[in-house]
Formats: C-alpha cells, sequence, structure tokens
C-alpha cells in the first residue's frame, strides 16, 4: 500500500492540529490549571500520534507519544505544571513543526533527533528536572524490560521455524544480524485488525526482514486471526529498539520479543538471493534509521489547499450550470440567426460571468488568521529573550484575504512584529520613569476597507526619532538638507523605507530600526500594495499595510498612451480632469501644477514609458490623478478609453525586474494591453 497518496492530507492536517497546539500553549502558560485546555491538548497529541503513525513517520509518533504521557500526569494531577514544563512542551511543538516542514520539503522528516526531547520529557515524568543525563533510568528500563521478556519467554509464542527459515536465521546471525520472535497483542477494542497488522509490518520493514508470519499475511490482510499475531524478523535493532518502534504504533496492547539464537543444521544451505534480501535492510546508522533506510530519496509533491465552505462550492456549482444554459442558448442563436435575442443572452452571459467571478474569488478567500496565529508565540519568545513584558493584542483575524496574499504578507508582518518589540517598545525600567505601563502593548488589526484589505501594525513605544531620521538621510546623502527642512514629520518618518537606511546604532540579532524596512515596502508593493508609518514621539509608532483584495482580477481604467494601451488599476486612482497646458510650471527639474490648492507633480506618461507623443495641438491635457497613501500625482495621457475588468498575467522570469508594469492583459479583440504600477511612479 502506497501511503504517498496520503501525505498531502497528513502534512495539511498536521499542520491546524499544531496551529491549535501553539494556541493552546499559549493559554495553558496563563492559566496553568484549566483543565479543558489540557484534555484539549492531550487529544491533539493523541491525534498526531496516531496519524504520524499510521504514515509511519515514527520520530513524531515517538515524541508525541511521550508528550501524550506528560499530559496525562499533568491531568492526573501526578505533576504540577511549571515554566519548564511549559518551555520543553513548546520544544517539542517546534520539533513537530519542523518535522511537517521536512516532510513539505523533501517527503522525509529530517535529521533531527527527538531523544533530547524525550530525555527531558521523561526527566519531567520522574521529577528530574535538572538532571540531563538519564542513562541510569534507562538502564532500569531495559533491566525490567528484559527480565519481563526472559520469564518462560519460549511458552509464549506457537510460531515454529522450518528449515528454510532456521538458515536464513543462521545466515543473518553470521552477518551479525540479530533475529527475533515477535509477538503482537491488539487492544481488545481494535475495530480495524488488519489494518493496524499492516502498520506494524511497514514500521518493521524499514528496519529489517519480516520472514514469517502466523497467521500468513494472506489470512492477516482477511482478518481471519483473533486479537494477536506472531513474526519472525531480521534486523540489526536490538530487542528494546524494536519493541519501542511497535509500542509507538496505536492500539498495541501487548508486545512479546524473544531472541531466536543460530542453531546447528546439517543442511544450512541457502540461496545467496534470500542473503541479499535480508542483507538489502541493513541499518549502518540507528539514530537515522526512520530516515531514507531503503536509500529512496522520495520527494513529497505537496500541493497548496485551501479548505473551502460547502455552499460556496454549491454556489459555485450553480454559476456553471447556469453557464451551460447560457452556452445552449447561445448556439440555438447561431443555428436559428436569431440576432434580435443575441443583446439579451450576451447580458445575461455577463451577469453569470461576474457572479462566477465573485464566487472564485470567495473560494480563494482565506481569513488572514491564518497568518496572525503564529506571532502570540513569538512574541512571547522575544518578551523573554529580551526581558520585556508585552501584551499582544489582535483583532480582525477573520479578515479574509486572497490565498496568494497569505502566503507572501507573513514575513513582512513578522518583521514588522520584531522591530516595534526591539526598538519600538521601551525596557520596563524606563517605561516607569516615564509614567508609562510596565507591560508595552502592540496591537495587530486587519479590516476590510473597499477593495483592500487594511493591516495596521501599532506599539505605544518610543517612537520614531524625527530628528535622528532627518540627521541621518543628511549624513547619508539620501536627501538634501533643504528639501528636510521642509518636509513634516510623517514624511520624515516615511524614509526609513530608503534603502540601506538605519538609524541604530548596534547591530542587533533581533531587528533594526530601518534595517530592512525597504524590504518589507519592495514585498508589499510586490502584491500591489502600500505602507506608510505614522509615528509620534513617546506615544508609540503605526505602520499601515494596504492591500488588494485579490491579486488576479482588477477593475482598470483603460487609456491610450501614443498609439499602445494600457491599464491603470482603479484602486489607485483618485479623479481624472483636465488641465491647461500653460498652467504648468517647473520646481526643482519637476512639472508641477497648482490643483485645489495643493501642488500637484505631473509625469509625462510618454517619457516615462519611451512611447512614441502623437503630436495633436491642444491647450488642454487629460490628467489622472493617482494616489500612493498621502502622495498625489497627475498622469498625462492622451486618450481615455473606458473602465474595465481585465485579468492579470505575469510578464514571466526575465521581465520581472521591470518596477513601472505590474503585468499584462488580453483585451476582448486579442490585443495585450500591459498594466501600469503607480505605486511605482512615486
Amino acid at each position: 500500500m502506497d501511503m504517498n497518496q496520503y501525505i498531502d492530507i497528513f502534512i495539511e492536517e498536521s499542520k491546524e492540529h499544531l496551529q491549535s497546539m501553539n494556541q493552546l500553549l499559549l493559554k495553558l502558560e496563563e492559566t496553568t490549571d484549566d483543565l479543558s485546555i489540557l484534555n484539549e491538548i492531550f487529544r491533539i497529541a493523541h491525534t498526531l500520534k496516531g496519524m504520524s503513525s499510521t504514515m509511519g513517520y515514527m520520530k513524531m509518533a515517538h515524541l508525541t507519544h511521550e508528550m501524550e504521557s506528560v499530559l496525562q500526569s499533568i491531568r492526573n494531577k501526578e505533576i504540577l505544571v511549571n515554566v519548564y514544563i511549559i518551555d520543553v512542551l513548546f520544544e517539542c511543538f517546534d520539533t513537530l513543526e519542523e518535522y511537517v516542514n521536512e516532510l513539505i520539503k523533501n517527503g522525509a522528516e529530517g535529521d533531527i533527533d527527538p531523544k533530547p526531547l524525550i530525555e527531558k520529557l521523561t526527566g519531567i515524568m520522574n521529577n528530574d528536572y535538572a538532571s540531563t543525563d538519564i542513562s541510569s533510568i534507562r538502564d532500569n528500563e531495559n533491566n525490567d524490560f528484559k527480565q519481563t521478556n526472559n520469564i518462560n519467554i519460549a511458552s509464549k509464542f506457537s510460531i515454529e521455524l522450518e528449515e528454510i527459515t532456521r538458515n536464513a536465521v543462521n545466515q543473518a546471525r553470521e552477518r551479525d544480524f540479530n533475529s527475533f520472535k515477535i509477538k503482537v497483542v491488539l487492544t481488545h477494542n481494535c475495530m480495524l485488525k488488519s489494518a493496524r497488522a499492516f502498520i506494524v509490518f511497514n514500521t518493521l520493514e524499514k528496519f529489517g526482514e519480516i520472514i514469517k508470519s502466523k497467521p500468513s499475511a494472506e489470512e492477516i490482510e482477511d482478518e481471519k486471526f483473533d486479537s494477536s499475531f506472531e513474526i519472525i524478523f531480521i534486523t540489526k535493532l536490538d530487542e528494546r529498539t524494536v519493541a519501542k518502534e511497535i509500542q509507538g504504533i496505536s492500539e498495541i496492547d501487548e508486545v512479546i520479543i524473544g531472541e531466536i539464537m543460530a542453531e546447528s543444521s546439517d543442511d544450512s544451505v541457502l540461496k545467496d538471493k534470500l542473503v541479499e534480501e535480508v542483507a538489502e535492510y541493513q541499518v549502518e546508522d540507528i539514530e537515522h534509521s526512520s530516515i531514507d533506510t531503503k536509500g529512496k530519496k522520495s520527494k513529497a509533491k505537496t500541493s497548496k489547499t485551501v479548505r473551502v465552505d460547502i455552499d460556496r462550492l454549491d454556489n459555485l456549482m450553480n454559476l456553471v450550470s447556469e453557464l451551460i444554459i447560457i452556452k445552449t442558448r447561445l448556439e440555438d442563436i447561431e443555428d436559428s440567426k436569431l440576432n434580435t435575442n443575441m443583446d439579451d443572452a450576451v447580458e445575461y452571459l455577463e451577469r453569470i460571468t461576474t457572479s462566477l467571478h465573485d464566487a472564485v474569488m470567495k473560494v480563494r478567500m482565506v481569513p488572514i488568521e491564518r497568518v496572525f496565529n503564529r506571532f502570540p508565540r513569538m512574541v512571547r519568545d522575544l518578551s523573554k529573550e529580551l526581558g520585556k513584558e508585552i501584551n499582544l493584542y489582535m483583532t480582525g483575524e477573520e479578515t479574509e484575504v486572497d490565498r496568494t496574499v497569505i502566503d507572501e504578507i507573513g514575513d513582512p508582518l513578522i518583521h514588522l512584529l520584531r522591530n516595534s518589540i526591539d526598538h519600538g517598545i521601551e525596557d520596563p525600567n524606563i517605561r516607569e520613569r516615564l509614567n508609562k505601563p510596565k507591560a508595552g502593548n502592540v496591537f495587530l488589526r486587519a479590516y476590510p476597507d473597499g477593495n483592500n484589505v487594511v493591516i495596521e501594525v501599532e506599539d505605544d513605544g518610543q517612537g520614531v526619532a524625527i530628528e535622528k531620521v532627518k540627521n541621518k538621510a543628511i549624513s547619508k546623502g539620501l536627501i538634501s538638507k533643504e528639501v528636510v527642512e521642509n518636509m513634516n514629520d510623517h514624511e520624515i518618518a516615511n524614509l526609513l523605507f530608503k534603502p540601506g537606511f538605519s538609524t541604530a546604532e548596534r547591530i542587533s540579532d533581533i531587528s533594526g530600526r530601518g534595517v530592512g524596512l525597504d524590504v518589507v515596502k519592495t514585498k508589499i508593493e510586490s502584491l500591489g500594495g502600500l505602507v506608510e508609518v505614522h509615528s509620534e514621539a513617546n506615544e508609540g509608532t503605526k505602520f499601515i499595510i494596504r492591500l488588494p483584495l485579490t491579486l488576479a482580477i482588477i477593475q482598470a481604467l483603460m487609456v491610450t498612451i501614443g498609439e499602445e494601451k494600457y491599464a491603470l488599476p482603479l484602486n489607485s486612482i483618485k479623479e481624472i480632469t483636465t488641465i491647461k497646458s500653460d498652467s504648468i510650471r517647473k520646481v526643482q527639474n519637476q512639472e508641477v501644477v497648482l490643483f485645489r490648492n495643493n501642488t500637484l507633480p505631473i509625469l509625462r506618461m510618454n517619457e516615462i514609458l519611451q512611447v512614441n507623443e502623437v503630436t495633436e495641438d491642444s491647450d488642454e491635457m487629460i490628467i489622472v490623478v493617482v494616489k500612493k497613501g498621502d502622495k498625489t500625482a497627475g498622469l498625462v495621457v492622451d486618450n481615455l478609453i473606458g473602465q474595465q475588468e481585465v485579468v492579470i498575467k505575469s510578464l514571466g522570469k526575465y521581465l520581472s525586474g521591470i518596477k513601472i508594469i505590474a503585468g499584462a492583459t488580453i483585451l476582448g479583440n486579442g490585443q495585450i494591453a500591459l498594466i501600469v504600477d503607480p505605486n511605482s511612479l512615486f
């Protein structure tokens, strides 16, 4: 049975369980005596153990099994929750998350050894938190194990060694392999006995060769056995390791193992082929035995998935049905040549396609909660590392955005949060001197705003040092002293997004205000969004990110520049107007016009896009006023075509460096129109 067909489902469900575990561990840290939280974490650990055992991921299975034991002891009041136990459980969560990430990348659990964490969990069970050397405990466990299995062990088995089996055992002994009789007893309420037996077989065959079973493999597959079965197993592993591998599988009640000693036989001839088959399963390194032991480097092919409400799928199906109906209607009109009905049919088709587009967009939408949920843990770890008290308040987690945005927005938000905690929030003693609460507050908000989603990261820290930013900008030659003097505080704060700009006196491993903020800006703008910063001294700093709801289909204004057609995203357009050519003035080599009592920079698009100008003698110019945050500019175009819904197509990796062009679209007549990115013009 090929388990790889289930790997996508396993990864998706594991990620959901781990996300829940992360949130619950944070709650447990706040209310250590809440039994409902403990029960939920225990349930998740138990589910992960069963899932990973079924898939044959024994590192995950062993780790979650030990977590389960510790959590059970806490539930039974045998152990009291403390800071150390919470930290160890968080370490286990991190390791489990790393295993899942390795499965996504390589199709295997990776090289992380769970033994150190298992030893910590065992130490908790034995109330031995401080000791890192638990060899004595292991020795006692081994002694107990051997005593149990050596008392009248022969009477436990009914499986017999036939001649060929005995020869295989002898040949394996000569090659330093161990041979065991193993009896596996399933729990009395095991529902799928053959499936559980298959998992045992599948697990053991990673480390050796099963040369005989009782009942036979066919009878086990048909569930023609009671609650136990026996096998003869050849491997490099020792008794205890084999037992532990089997005991890591759920619904196993008892495992009895007896070593088969070499026997003399007159007929000890064994075909070389059989010996080679046994040798194939030699485990060269027991420490990494669960990773790719058969030499197959399988690469997991995981797909990006979105969980969809069934009602949305029903709506999608209904719209597709309507689309088929109108297609049939159009065919009938064509056959009958009744062009009088064509307008009605096209109008009906337009309504359906618009509804279909909305439905598909809703299917692609996922709550931003999926990104937000990783941040409480990060804030907890950072506050401990920096010795600060931080309260994180999150709102609007239910706000839905396009799946593509979800995948890309995480890293910029991490950088902004780390920046706020490290350099925004003051040290507790400084906050007390400023009559602020000892604990700093960080706010993470999301809310819809028309066709956009707004995300805010705000802190109540020291704010941006405006004078420091001004001096740094001048000293780095990013801007002249005269220009800086005419800028307001908001404009100066936004200088933080200049490439390579930093006000940090020292390099920090966590963040540096200004270091990397240009990367944040680049990432946000690549998603068709924009970012700006507002700050007040000793009041705090707020970063505002504005993103489009979807990246696939947009409303655009079609214009002509020269003889070419271009699309301008409608969400960037403030208004359309005309100006007199003789009203344009030049200020510092920049064309401007006085518009609504404000200075409006004028950008000639034919020069920016290097399009041949269509010479027309006209006193008036058509201006499309575009906005980016508080900034505005007037784009000079030749003609307006009208508003149109366009599908964005990527230009490909070879043209990805062109900043002014966001993509292209195919028009109804088959022509291609480039989509201008107004954000890159500022």
